[in-house]
């Protein structure tokens, strides 16, 4: 008797949780968004689980902000961010907050730059005084930009020059987008590495890390009016800019299909490919969302149970798309060759399984899961505030604005399997696909840089 209890109860907390999921879903975050006399978006969502909170605050700009000569001063730039102002001198920033029990970091992409810090609740203040300090105070040294942009470069033989694959899909992009800014890496070419000088770092900052510019976006265990009083203490004094205008570069349609092939010292064959799809804007990109999932998501998703499990001929495969980008972007797939296995063959039977999918469509099975998995990873998103915050302030960044978050589970249920075999159709064409094609050589056989193109 007690044993059923106990199993009704368990089963009945269970359904509890469900619903309350289900609830958060579909009404999304509960965000309360105020726009401060300087141009400042705060969103704030009150989540007091426990006493923490995440303190972000996004600037809309990027690497598709800059020029060409120029690549990697967005990503240069947050790396100054920490370098000092007049009030708190180089390396002090995070020490802070360390030392106030908390942690603190940055990230740039093609289409913003955002800074956090995670905190207890009760030093909320000290984050807003602290990132207000930055935002218009940096001092920019010249002799610390001489010391961090050799930081940099070795960041980028570390993560670039020296990683084949991450070399490769940075070759990729680069044939994928011939005009467009999306076309040179976050961090930037060596050559323009080497140009960059503290003015054009000063021009930078001073035009786009205006209040106008930036979404500070908090998320924990604090009260709307509390936040908006502290955020105008702190923020409304700064002057706005002049609206940065983002770049109108629209890439030439392409007409056929194109092809990069590098040869690395590398272990394994990779094969690394896009197709050109819509961002937020269009109506398609929840059956895109639900399409990658079927692709790709886990074990038995269309390309491992055929690539991995039943063919043996790769050791990983997959699929990747993000709606929420400034501009279209690419909806990328990619395999790690298994040893003895041919590169062809694995494409082959890659884009075999795309044919399928475009020729047949997801079958019901396959088209539910898919949106159960979907919205469950959206839903449990929702149970962290770092991540809360991040896609309010990615949504929000980016253009789609942050009710684009609220309204994505709405969306994403009214997805049929018919749609998602329409936008296979659709978007995943000969002509618009880029294939990145990495060959392993002998370290003796890596070709070596010409002279005078050293880094």
């Amino acid at each position: 008797m007690v044993r059923r209890r106990f199993v009704a109860l368990i089963a009945l907390s269970a359904a509890l949780f469900a619903a309350d999921l289900s609830e958060a879903a579909e009404t999304g975050p509960r965000v309360q968004e105020t726009v401060l006399q300087n141009g400042l978006k705060v969103l704030v969502v009150e989540e007091p689980k426990a006493p923490v909170i995440t303190v972000q605050i996004w600037y809309k700009v990027g690497s598709r902000n800059e020029i060409m000569g120029r690549a990697g001063l967005s990503h240069m730039l947050e790396h100054m961010m920490f370098k000092g102002t007049k009030k708190y001198a180089k390396g002090e920033f995070s020490k802070i907050i360390k030392k106030n029990g908390g942690n603190d970091n940055a990230f740039t992409s093609q289409d913003y730059t955002a800074y956090f810090e995670n905190l207890a609740a009760d030093k909320l203040e000290l984050a807003l005084e602290m990132e207000s300090d930055r935002l218009q105070g940096l001092l920019l040294d010249d002799n610390e930009f001489q010391l961090e942009r050799e930081v940099v470069k070795e960041e980028r033989r570390l993560r670039t020059e020296d990683n084949p694959q991450a070399y490769l899909v940075e070759q990729m992009f680069a044939q994928a987008f011939m005009e467009h800014p999306y076309h040179w890496p976050i961090i930037g070419w060596f050559n323009d590495l080497n140009a960059m000088t503290r003015e054009d770092l000063k021009q930078h900052y001073e035009r786009y890390y205006v209040p106008n510019n930036a979404t500070l976006v908090i998320v924990g265990d604090v009260k709307n009016e509390a936040v908006v009083s502290l955020a105008k203490q702190y923020f409304e004094r700064l002057p706005k800019g002049a609206p940065p205008t983002s770049p109108e570069i629209i890439d030439p349609v392409q007409r056929g299909e194109r092809r990069v092939i590098v040869k690395r010292a590398a272990q394994l064959p990779f094969l690394y490919f896009g197709y050109k799809v819509p961002n937020f804007m269009s109506t398609d990109v929840h059956a895109l969302a639900v399409l990658e999932n079927v692709l790709s998501s886990g074990k038995s998703s269309r390309l491992y149970d055929t690539l991995v499990y039943r063919k043996k001929i790769a050791l990983a495969v997959g699929a990747s798309y993000s709606e929420l980008s400034a501009n279209p972007e690419l909806y990328t797939f990619y395999a790690i060759v298994k040893p003895g296995a041919k590169i062809e063959e694995v494409e082959q039977s890659l884009l075999a399984e795309i044919e399928r999918i475009k020729k047949e469509g997801p079958t019901d099975k396959e088209i539910q899961k898919a949106k159960n998995q979907v919205e469950a990873k959206h839903m449990f998103e929702q149970d962290s505030i770092f991540r809360q915050a991040m896609l309010l302030g990615t949504a929000e960044t980016v253009g789609a604005g942050w009710q684009y978050i609220a309204d994505y589970v709405k969306r994403l249920r009214e997805v049929t399997k018919e749609d998602v075999k329409r936008v296979a159709r659709r978007y995943f064409q000969e002509d618009t696909r880029t294939v990145g094609i990495l060959i392993p050589v002998p370290p003796t056989a890596e070709a070596t840089p010409v002279a005078g193109g050293t880094p």
